[in-house]
C-alpha cells in the first residue's frame, strides 16, 4: 500500500493558481474545504498549510473568512476548525438536483435487490473516484459504510481503472505519474502492471475487475454522460471466488444496467450531474 496516494499538496497548488482568469482567493479557499476528509475532525492552521502547500498567513487568513461565511468551525480549545453544517446542505443539493442520481438511483437498487449484491456509481475527483450514490448489500457491517460521498482511490479500484480507460493517454500518463509519486518503486510495480491489465480489459470488454480489498470481488464499467463527462459504475460482492468466474457470471448484468442507464438519460437528454 503507498503511504500516500495523492499528489504533494504543494505541487499541486502551485500549478492550480497558475491561471491569470481564476480567482486565485476562492481556488485557496475551496482548497481548505478538500483538506477535511473522513476521520479527520479538527484541523489547525500549520495541518491545512501542510495539506494544502499554501503559506500559514494564507491559510490563516482563508480559515477566518471561511468561519465568519459558516463554511468551518473554529475550536478554541483545540485552536483548530472543523466543517460547519453548510458544508453538509451543498453535498444534499447536489444529490437532490442530480438528473444521473434520479435516473440512476432506482435501477441499481433494483439489481442490488435482485442479484444480492452491492451497486455503485463515481465520480471522478483528481487522484480519487467519489461515490455519487452506493446502493450496499453486504453482510460485513464494516462494508456497508461505503456511501455518497466516500472517496476511494483511482489507482486501486475498479471504479478509478475502469476511468483512466477512457483518458487520453497523455492525460492519463499525467496522472498516473502523479499518483505514482506517492508510492515507492517496489509497491508500485504490481499497481501498475494491474492498471494496465485493466485498461486493456475495459477497451477490449467493456469493463474491469478488481480486488483490492481481501473478500471482496468488483468490476466496473465506465459510463458516458450525454454531455460527454465520464463516471463510472459497479458491481461488487463478498466471495472467496477468484475474480475471473465472478466476472463471469455477473458482467452481462452490470453491462444491462449501464445501458438502461444510458438510455434513461438520452431520453431525458440530461448529461450534467
Amino acid at each position: 500500500m503507498a503511504a500516500s496516494a495523492k499528489p504533494e499538496p504543494a505541487a499541486e497548488t502551485r500549478h492550480r493558481f497558475d491561471g491569470v482568469s481564476q480567482n486565485r482567493s476562492l481556488e485557496r479557499g475551496l482548497e481548505i474545504l478538500r483538506a477535511f476528509r473522513p476521520g479527520t475532525d479538527l484541523l489547525g492552521n500549520g495541518e491545512l498549510a501542510e495539506r494544502t502547500g499554501l503559506s500559514a498567513a494564507t491559510v490563516s487568513r482563508l480559515t477566518q473568512t471561511l468561519v465568519t461565511s459558516g463554511f468551518l468551525e473554529h475550536d478554541r480549545a483545540a485552536r483548530a476548525y472543523r466543517l460547519a453544517v453548510p458544508v453538509l446542505s451543498l453535498g444534499h443539493a447536489m444529490r437532490a438536483a442530480s438528473p444521473v442520481l434520479k435516473a440512476a438511483t432506482p435501477l441499481m437498487q433494483e439489481l442490488s435487490t435482485k442479484l444480492k449484491v452491492n451497486v455503485g456509481l463515481a465520480a471522478p475527483d483528481r487522484a480519487e473516484m467519489i461515490y455519487l450514490e452506493s446502493i450496499r448489500y453486504n453482510r460485513k457491517p464494516a462494508l456497508r459504510t461505503i456511501v455518497g460521498g466516500q472517496r476511494v482511490p483511482i489507482e486501486l479500484t475498479s471504479l478509478g481503472r475502469a476511468y483512466l480507460a477512457t483518458l487520453d493517454a497523455a492525460v492519463r500518463d499525467t496522472l498516473i505519474r502523479s499518483i505514482k509519486r506517492g508510492y515507492r518503486s517496489a509497491t508500485w510495480k504490481p499497481v501498475g502492471a494491474d492498471i494496465d491489465a485493466a485498461i486493456t480489459q475495459v477497451h477490449a470488454d467493456d469493463y474491469c475487475v478488481a480486488s483490492w480489498q481481501p473478500g471482496v470481488v468488483a468490476m466496473s464499467t465506465p459510463l458516458i454522460l450525454p454531455g460527454g463527462r465520464t463516471l463510472a459504475l459497479n458491481l461488487s460482492l463478498t466471495t472467496d471466488e477468484p475474480c475471473a468466474p465472478v466476472a463471469q457470471r455477473y458482467v452481462g448484468d452490470l453491462l444491462a444496467l449501464k445501458d438502461r442507464i444510458a438510455h434513461q438519460l438520452a431520453l431525458s437528454d440530461r448529461g450534467a450531474l
